[in-house]
């Protein structure tokens, strides 16, 4: 395999021997994928709308690159550097997430982006992977010490995301930052009771977002009673998946692209699967398990609290993107507007994934030994 020798003592070959690198290949490979489906998927979206028909292609190709240099400076970090990155873009995405609701223009009825030097971003990306790091580590700390305080302070800064998130509003955002701290919290301890309460809350707020807020009610009748409302891009994308088969109609070959206003973001699933078929779509499936499977698998043997709560924090965040989106697009799920991970366009989704696969990176790389790093270098004890 070409890469740095074992004796290599330096930072990159440290790296390079301790780094996951088959999870390392399949990110990769899924950021690559999604370059080629934005480029299949946006040009018929970027001319309705009466703009360049690569706008989107080349605002994506500007994001790819800093995003693979930010998943891989992130992977280089050791646990208390991933913890410091972690808090550092927690309080960033903190501060935009205020100002969005403050300056943030409102498109679509929502408040959930900043314009900065003509770039549109969503702080609330970046608030996910920030946020599973910051309340990994108040759970470690509170199952080390038995202080109630920094559970306490965890609980708080849950409230305090959710609140920011509801006035944006983002209710699906705020369901899947909920369920990655409860199945957080349920890795460091928590009560069977308070598994059962949380489960009622949970319950009790899905209800109380239908009964009072139209938007939710109207997407949950939707889903519930297909004949009630407007579904015109869960429909459209449906199909998309029955004209495409197992192997496509082939690239380029699809329409759906022409009609869904969200081809390129939402419902990229549904271009997979119309160009390229019902293998493709299985293919990008696996790839998305295989991620998570395998680094959930290598934090099994792993000792330290705060790198399990933080990497299956981050895992399961990044899983449960992934098959909402799907879902969606199968219509397994009421209709939400959530990106598929390094596959939907966007700019600020990219480089707030980057970071959270990266800080994955860093919290599986193998920890060597003293003797296993003698052994490396030749200089075992005899």
């Amino acid at each position: 395999m070409i890469g740095p020798a074992r004796t290599d003592t330096s930072l990159i070959g440290r790296w390079w021997w301790t780094v996951d690198r088959l999870t390392l290949g399949a990110v990769g490979l899924l950021m690559a994928v999604g370059m080629i489906l934005v480029v299949a998927a946006s040009p018929a979206v970027a001319v309705r709308i009466g703009t360049d028909s690569f706008h989107f292609v080349e605002r994506q190709a500007l994001f790819l690159v800093p995003a693979a240099g930010v998943l891989l400076a992130a992977s280089l970090l050791s646990p208390i550097g991933v913890r410091r990155a972690g808090l550092a873009a927690f309080g960033l995405a903190l501060a935009l997430m205020v100002a969005t609701l403050l300056w943030g223009p409102l498109v679509n009825g929502a408040h959930r982006w900043l314009e900065i030097e003509g770039i549109t971003f969503q702080p609330s990306e970046l608030a996910k992977p920030g946020f599973a790091v910051v309340t990994a580590w108040l759970l470690a700390m509170h199952q080390r010490q038995a202080d109630w305080r920094y559970g306490a302070f965890a609980a708080l800064l849950l409230i305090a995301v959710l609140v920011l998130l509801a006035f944006q509003p983002d209710y699906g955002m705020a369901a899947v930052v909920a369920s990655v701290w409860f199945g957080q919290a349920f890795l460091a301890g928590l009560p069977l009771v308070w598994v059962a309460i949380a489960i009622v809350a949970g319950a009790g707020a899905v209800s109380a977002a239908y009964v009072f807020v139209p938007h939710v009610t109207e997407r949950i009748d939707r889903f519930l009673y297909p004949g009630s409302g407007e579904n015109f891009q869960v429909e459209t994308a449906l199909n998309a998946f029955a004209a495409g088969g197992p192997f496509g109609r082939g690239p380029g070959e699809g329409v759906v692209k022409n009609v869904l206003p969200d081809a390129h973001t939402d419902f990229i699933f549904a271009v997979v699967g119309e160009e390229f078929g019902m293998v493709a779509c299985i293919l990008i499936a696996a790839a998305f398990a295989f991620v998570v499977l395998r680094g959930l698998l290598r934090l099994l043997r792993e000792p330290d609290y705060f790198v399990l709560l933080a990497g299956s924090g981050l895992l399961v965040q990044f899983g449960l993107q992934a098959a909402v989106n799907m879902g969606v697009n199968l219509r397994l799920l009421p209709a939400k507007g959530m990106t598929l991970p390094f596959l939907s366009y966007g700019g600020s989704s990219l480089l707030a994934l980057a970071l959270g696969m990266g800080f994955v990176l860093a919290l599986t790389r193998r920890r060597v030994t003293d003797l296993e790093a003698r052994w490396l270098l030749g200089r075992a004890p005899a």
